[in-house]
């Protein structure tokens, strides 16, 4: 595999892991609020208004009751510590909670924390069946970063047809670095049939996100496709 290919990989896999914590708080800011939990809901209003310590409670009325996104959110300003002090192991077992229960923004959070070793001990194992079980409801992230996975060898062996299918799994769904790199396996053949049609077509896809190298290897692609 090309030293280039590879320093993308690793790329998309930091930027993909980096900041966790900071996308789900996202998350439990933005809802994704089913209508009819009223304690849900209260703690989404509370939220929303800054009222840390009324979202915190809201949250835990329905977390207690088995509410996968409550115990998700809940877990979150717990590790956090808003809306009262942080309290980790809490916090963790509700995510675990949550994960378990199916969620998978829970689940990939749980796989980036069993990647990065933060608040359990590092597991590149743990990771991937995390990984594994988000990407497979369809969570973009996780597909990147199970593909990486695969790709690298890290907590699974290394199969870049594995990779190939989870990377095509995201860019299907716009994710620009893995768009990048379906191209080059397309190019190159690894883990797939050879294919520069579909290397021109993924490395458009990724240029038309901003990807200046993504544009020189279409036009690349291209020529190779229709020489003079």
């Amino acid at each position: 595999m090309a030293a280039l290919l590879r320093t993308r990989v690793i790329a998309v896999l930091v930027a993909t892991l980096v900041g966790v914590f900071g996308v789900s708080i996202g998350f439990a800011k933005n809802g994704l609020t089913p209508v009819r939990d009223k304690d849900l809901e209260e703690g989404w209003s509370a939220y929303s208004a800054a009222d840390f310590a009324r979202a915190r409670a809201s949250y835990r009325k329905a977390a207690e009751r088995s509410h996968a996104l409550a115990q998700f959110n809940l877990a979150v300003m717990l590790i956090q510590g808003e809306g009262g002090d942080a309290d980790v192991v809490e916090g963790l077992d509700w995510l675990r909670k949550a994960a378990q229960a199916g969620l998978a923004r829970a689940q990939y959070s749980l796989g980036v924390f069993y990647d990065r070793g933060e608040h359990v001990a590092k597991s590149t194992t743990e990771a991937t069946t995390w990984f594994a079980k988000a990407a497979e409801q369809g969570w973009r992230d996780a597909q990147v970063s199970l593909a990486t996975q695969y790709f690298l060898g890290r907590g699974a062996p290394k199969d870049y047809k594995e990779a190939a299918r989870w990377y095509l799994r995201a860019a299907e769904q716009g994710d620009e670095g893995a768009s990048y790199i379906i191209a080059s396996m397309y190019e190159n053949g690894d883990g797939v049939g050879q294919d520069l049609q579909r290397a021109w077509y993924w490395y458009s896809q990724a240029a038309a996100q901003g990807d200046r190298t993504a544009a020189l290897k279409a036009s690349e692609m291209l020529k190779r496709l229709r020489p003079d």
